[in-house]
């Protein structure tokens, strides 16, 4: 099917990608400049900023509480923004719509961001706030059962890999994986996947881009031949954690998310693998208020639900 409309109109309005080298600083004020004002936000039963204090050092969380209960399962969430963008204010909607549809406390995850913090220390962060979160189930409110991750482009990345490296450490609480449109493959060989010829321009993220905005993490240190950093280059997948990997149409990243779930099956992992028909990259965190997208958050919760 087409590009939706709606996004379509949108994508038509936007300014035309800056020159010359990439700045993370003005790129990040003009991010949080969209941020939804607070009471316009989604109300849910408690919204708490605190401070993990983990292996990784002192991590900002934000725990959301969907209704009150006595116990919750949890799920760990990771935003994107190839790895240098994104925060708990631009993403804050994102974990509210989360934790109002399957119910779980969700903790957003505030980790480090390149340049400024070298690889790994993001990947840290974020793995280490899903240990501190199972070490402090009581404090939270943790029911024993669901410890999900998850994650939108480069948050996906993050959970991917924080799913594979709790399971090479023999930590085995982590229930369910979920990775919208994630960034899988930092390589970005234009000839190893379809999608990146067929969605290189005239979808929001185009290819030519994938580069230079992923050069502030891969210049830290990040090798994509890791398959810390290119999850999709990880030779054994057997053993890790149910799957559900969302996919758009006209995202360059959609092939590699889709090549990652017949690797899961094949490894014999439960993953479902969906295909948002008419969004390009990015519609869970811009796109989620039109109906057909928002049922992202309801097929989450289905998906969560089946253990």
């Amino acid at each position: 099917m087409p590009l939706h409309p709606e996004i379509a109109k949108v994508l038509a309005g936007l300014p035309a990608p800056p020159e010359g080298p990439l700045d993370p600083v003005s790129l990040r004020a003009a991010d949080e400049a969209h941020v939804t004002p607070l009471e316009e936000r989604l109300p849910l039963h408690a919204v708490e900023d605190v401070t993990a204090r983990t292996a990784s050092g002192e991590v900002p969380v934000r725990i959301y509480t969907p209704v009150e209960a006595d116990s919750h399962g949890l799920l760990v969430y990771f935003h994107g923004g190839a790895f240098f963008l994104g925060s708990l204010e631009t993403h804050d909607h994102v974990a509210r719509s989360l934790a109002e549809e399957t119910g779980l406390k969700v903790v957003s995850v505030g980790y480090r961001l390149a340049p400024e913090a070298a690889f790994p220390a993001g990947l840290d962060d974020c793995y280490a706030v899903v240990r501190w979160a199972a070490e402090e189930g009581e404090s939270l409110a943790w029911d024993g059962t669901t410890l999900a991750v998850a994650g939108d482009s480069s948050g996906g990345t993050f959970a991917a890999a924080v799913a594979a490296r709790a399971h090479d450490d023999g930590f085995d609480r982590i229930t369910h994986q979920i990775l919208y449109y994630p960034s899988l493959d930092l390589d970005f060989d234009v000839d190893r996947y379809a999608s990146l010829r067929e969605n290189a321009v005239g979808y929001g993220l185009e290819t030519a881009g994938l580069k230079p905005f992923n050069a502030f993490y891969l210049d830290s240190g990040a090798d994509p031949a890791d398959p810390l950093v290119s999850p999709v280059k990880r030779a054994d997948l057997t053993g890790l954690p149910p799957a559900l990997i969302v996919t758009a149409q006209y995202d360059p990243l959609r092939d590699e998310g889709e090549l990652y779930g017949r690797r899961l099956r094949e490894a014999g992992v439960e993953a479902t693998v969906s295909r948002y028909e008419g969004a390009g990259h990015g519609f869970v965190q811009h796109f989620s208020w039109i109906p057909e997208y928002h049922r992202v958050f309801v097929q989450t919760r289905d998906f969560l639900g089946r253990r």
